[in-house]
């Protein structure tokens, strides 16, 4: 480390990535700056996120399952207002009260009215949207403007001060927001922090793949895949990671930054009409749930000199794990919150070389209405409902007769029910249902805040 003795965390939350889709986890688009990336730190085959995008962003933020916080979710008319509420403690309440600065630049997601918005929620700044990047199509629909609604805006702000509209979201800026505003804004709060000598958090919610899609002209028909505009758009990708990675060396602080690059959700092959998205071996995608394709996404860190280089991990991994683990490995895992339940493991230790686990080998996965999906335990996973196969969008959840039971380490696949093809597996209820008993249990203790609630702490 150099003479600044916290170290920088620059946090990168690609935006429905596929497990399959980068080359260094299989896929046919060329992507060497990411690749390079993941083979200077560790990178995680088994890493799991939640069922959507403010699902997975809140338990990153927070620490604890969506289902805790309200988040599982988005908000309808009636229900309260969307998002976290204020008393939620997230990582960057962490690092401000650990004396950094932080920013986030790109999509929130978790809140969109004032007391919400990331600079209530320990951001020093911010510049992006609230919601999500769909919203840049709405106003092409001429029955939208018809309507009289108020046009979709990115927004900014400070932390103290109320946020403003910045400029209209449309599909004019859809394409080029990463390129012209979100990475050089990232790039730029590197630099200034790097000269200050000021630890810094820096969390970048980049805006492909979400739809609409649409290829920066720069890229657009050039991708060496030949494979449309998802390929173009993952070609981009890879040179602005590249850009961020090269900002951080250019300040000097490379041998003191952690780099943590991942998704939200496996959106590869979920959007058949843009392009070859890939969730690799496994099965399911970001409808389909609770496959491994549904909730197994690429996930990579990197600090040079602390880290161990070269590490390709199966040890599991969940987006729930962030806020105790960074806060372990900057030294602050005093300023984890002791009032609430926290799901998230500390994997400092096995980050820094120090231990060969994680500490977790379970996983509970939860659906967009709050209910328990699916479990995994080491290498089996058991499933108690399921969307069926194409497309997936339109399925209801199925409930089967018997929860379906898989090995994940010789049928990754999950087609092979053990209690079709092996029927010795009732043990298995053991171990799953002990899971299961532990999460009822701080339930109990702890209820779950409810989707719009105005919490304001345990009594």
């Amino acid at each position: 480390m150099n003479d600044q003795v916290k170290p920088n965390v620059v946090f990168i939350l690609v935006d429905n990535v596929g497990w399959g889709d980068f080359g260094v986890y299989g896929g046919t688009t060329p992507t060497p700056r990411i690749d390079k990336l993941a083979s200077e730190g560790i990178r995680f085959n088994d890493y799991n996120v939640e069922a959507q995008c403010t699902p997975t962003r809140s338990a990153i933020m927070t620490g604890r399952h969506p289902v805790r916080s309200g988040t599982y979710k988005l908000s309808w008319p009636g229900e309260g207002m969307s998002g976290m509420a204020p008393w939620e403690y997230t990582i960057a309440d962490l690092l401000s009260e650990a004396g950094y600065a932080t920013a986030l630049y790109g999509k929130w997601h978790l809140g969109n009215t004032e007391g919400r918005l990331p600079t209530d929620q320990g951001f020093d700044e911010w510049w992006g949207i609230k919601d999500s990047w769909d919203e840049a199509g709405y106003t092409a629909w001429p029955l939208y403007q018809e309507l009289g609604l108020p046009a979709p805006m990115i927004w900014e702000g400070r932390k103290g001060e109320q946020s403003t509209p910045a400029m209209p979201l449309d599909l004019d800026v859809r394409p080029i927001v990463d390129e012209k505003y979100l990475v050089p804004k990232t790039v730029e709060f590197i630099k200034k922090n790097a000269a200050a000598k000021k630890p810094f958090f820096v969390y970048l919610g980049y805006s492909q793949m979400h739809p609409p899609m649409i290829a920066n002209p720069n890229y657009a028909n050039t991708s060496t895949a030949r494979s449309g505009v998802y390929a173009d758009c993952l070609a981009e990708m890879d040179d602005r990671v590249g850009q961020i990675v090269d900002a951080v060396k250019a300040a000097g602080i490379e041998d003191n930054t952690i780099i943590v690059l991942s998704s939200d959700n496996a959106g590869g092959g979920a959007l058949p009409h843009v392009g070859p998205g890939s969730n690799g071996p496994w099965r399911g995608n970001f409808f389909n749930t609770p496959f491994e394709g549904s909730m197994r996404v690429s996930a990579m860190i990197r600090w040079p000199g602390a880290i161990p280089a070269g590490v390709v991990t199966a040890q599991t991994l969940a987006a729930v794990d962030w806020l105790p683990t960074l806060a372990g490995m900057v030294g602050a895992s005093e300023l984890v919150p002791r009032d609430r339940p926290i799901d998230g493991v500390d994997a400092s230790a096995f980050m820094l070389g120090k231990s060969d686990k994680t500490g977790r080998d379970s996983y509970l996965f939860f659906g967009p209405d709050g209910e328990l999906m699916s479990v995994k335990w080491k290498y089996y996973k058991m499933i108690l409902r399921y969307t069926e196969d194409l497309p997936a969008i339109q399925s209801g959840f199925v409930t089967p007769q018997f929860p379906m039971m898989y090995d994940l380490s010789s049928d990754p696949h999950e087609d092979m029910n053990l209690w079709w093809t092996n029927l010795t597996n009732a043990w298995m209820f053991s171990p799953f249902l002990g899971l299961i008993g532990e999460y009822e249990k701080s339930v109990k203790e702890y209820p779950n805040i409810k989707v719009g609630e105005e919490f304001d702490g345990y009594k």
